[in-house]
């Protein structure tokens, strides 16, 4: 896509559109997740991974992309091992729901809220197995926490190749700025739109190559979107 015609979505946009979609035109919120997962399933599959595949799922929703992107990995035979952190919270509707289908279908989880599982799921991989950061999100301002902060540290100490889910954990996609500790991955799949942060150069040393997936909303129909909803804001 050229340059011109690339989107490009603040934070808010971003949730906002995901919740227009619904609203306007009868998607549901698991559906789109869905769309998300086997768009990074394709990302994943093009890559070649020859070892192993770890997918690092947090709380919302960018954990839920990645119950659902295990899910369509293990449809094509490739069973990832996944870890939850969640830093006892609740998990949100979508993806306590895609976990539940992960867990009916026989599959386990780690509990990376345990002490030393952060480490323990990623500290022994190696450069030819993969990460998935489906950890945090683009929901975060100013730096991760704890235990978040940890599990992103030991992401960064693995010889594995990394791969972000829509943004790299920690780092501010409104801003592209890095407060704290941010994953750095080897290549960043998105959704629907660049988000701004990107723009800032900054940004690339966590992000590596970018590749923006559709997730069934038509193009055409986000473009509109986007300009009535900057025309009511303006």
């Amino acid at each position: 896509m050229t340059e011109d015609r690339q989107l490009w979505m603040t934070r808010e946009e971003s949730r906002q559109i995901d919740q227009a979609a619904v609203s306007e035109l009868g998607l549901t919120g698991p559906l789109l997740m869905e769309n998300a997962a086997r768009a990074a399933c394709d990302v994943i599959l093009r890559m070649s991974i020859t070892g192993n595949i770890t997918i690092v799922c947090g709380l919302g929703n960018n954990g839920g992309d990645g119950f659902a992107l295990a899910r369509q990995l293990a449809a094509v035979g490739v069973i990832p091992q996944v870890v939850l952190m969640t830093g006892g919270k609740d998990l949100s509707d979508d993806a306590s729901f895609n976990r539940s289908v992960w867990l009916a279908a026989g599959f386990d989880v780690l509990d990376a809220d345990k002490s030393g599982q952060p480490h323990a799921a990623v500290g022994e991989l190696g450069e030819n197995d993969l990460i998935v950061d489906c950890l945090l999100g683009t929901g975060i301002r100013g730096s991760a926490r704890p235990p978040f902060s940890e599990f992103i540290s030991a992401i960064n100490s693995s010889a594995a190749r990394v791969l972000a889910v829509d943004v790299p954990s920690g780092l501010d996609c409104e801003t592209g700025a890095a407060a704290g500790e941010v994953v750095q991955a080897n290549q960043t799949v998105t959704f629907v739109g660049m988000k701004v942060g990107y723009r800032n150069a900054a940004a690339k040393r966590f992000t590596g190559a970018i590749e923006v997936a559709p997730i069934g909303i038509p193009d055409r129909w986000v473009r509109d979107w986007l300009q009535r909803y900057r025309s009511s804001a303006s």
